[in-house]
């Protein structure tokens, strides 16, 4: 078993825009998005709304815990882009509402009146064109397990990437009975980064031949030349939404309502599809370019966390079939 990411430490970035405005001028935002999609989005919901943002980033499961740890005197607005299961998971922390344009989003997604849908996450797998021919790409969970890959998949770690998780879950969900036999035989292959964010950056770069990736992430790579293209394995993967929800106590309610309900609008949903290169929760907003439609992909239903054994039991099951 490998280990990368020693220097990619999970300590939080934190980007404040606009700090010390006076309570209800602005938001508080915790979040798993990456700098890059803050850096975009942050600036088109100041402008567009006339509030100001301050973002904390942080891993999706350090979110949580933040959340958590602060629930007797929250310091937070919303949480922001964070994986679905783990804001279910979490129900108590947060307050239900439904935004403005609830009624547009496609009811696959919503799950829990505690959070609302904002994306949908694929996970796919990243190939390094270069290192790895047509032929030769894993076409399904079982090829991508075998030996011969030992210390050449790129994967985030599930005790600390929520992504991660559901990564597994989706191994989990498609071999059933069987689910921690196969993943543990998949592990053996795993090069672990400390962030979702650092796998593709591997495959790209060469560390590693292949990645099991978030599509976007992919397309980021895709998009911007590097020698890398997106593959789905053929015997299942998942779409699964990531959300954006309100905590419970928060300090600025009514800024932390104009924020989820500019997250889903029709505009910032567009921006996510065109700018960013995720999928909407929409029903009128269509997919990224370059792309697989979601009709040809072998799409399988998620279990949830709980059908599982609960996220402390999913995680200590990872660390026994990973030796980590």
């Amino acid at each position: 078993m490998f280990k990368f990411g020693g220097a990619l430490s999970a300590l939080a970035l934190v980007a404040t825009i606009g700090a010390g405005e006076a309570a209800e001028d602005k938001v508080v935002l915790y979040t798993a998005h990456k700098s890059s999609i803050v850096q975009k989005l942050a600036p088109m919901f100041e402008k567009e709304t006339g509030l100001k943002a301050e973002v904390v980033q942080l891993g999706s499961n350090d979110v949580m815990r933040r959340v958590r740890a602060e629930a007797g005197a929250p310091k937070a607005d919303v949480v922001w882009s964070t994986t679905g299961s783990v804001l279910s998971e979490n129900a108590d922390l947060f307050e239900p509402y439904k935004p403005k344009d609830f009624d547009k989003i496609d009811p696959r997604f919503v799950s829990s009146p505690a959070w609302t849908p904002y994306t949908t996450v694929i996970y796919v797998l990243m190939v390094n064109t270069k290192m790895v021919k047509d032929a030769e790409v894993p076409a399904d969970w079982a090829a991508l397990s075998d030996p011969k890959w030992k210390g050449k998949v790129a994967s985030s770690r599930a005790d600390n990437s929520g992504s991660a998780v559901q990564q597994m879950s989706t191994v989990l969900t498609v071999f059933g009975e069987k689910g921690w036999d196969a993943y543990k035989k998949l592990a053996q292959n795993f090069v672990f980064a400390d962030s979702s964010g650092a796998v593709p950056r591997f495959v790209a770069d060469g560390e590693t031949p292949l990645g099991l990736v978030l599509e976007d992430n992919a397309l980021d790579y895709v998009n911007g030349g590097a020698p890398v293209k997106i593959a789905y394995l053929k015997d299942g993967t998942t779409t699964s939404p990531d959300g954006v929800a309100i905590i419970k106590g928060a300090p600025n309610p009514g800024p932390a309502k104009k924020f989820v309900d500019w997250a889903v609008s029709k505009t910032t949903q567009e921006a996510l599809v065109d700018v960013v290169g995720r999928r909407s929760v929409r029903v009128d907003v269509g997919a990224p370019k370059n792309v697989a439609p979601l009709s040809e992909l072998t799409l399988v239903k998620l279990k949830s966390i709980e059908e599982l054994g609960g996220a402390k039991a999913l995680v200590e099951n990872w660390r026994k079939a990973t030796g980590q």
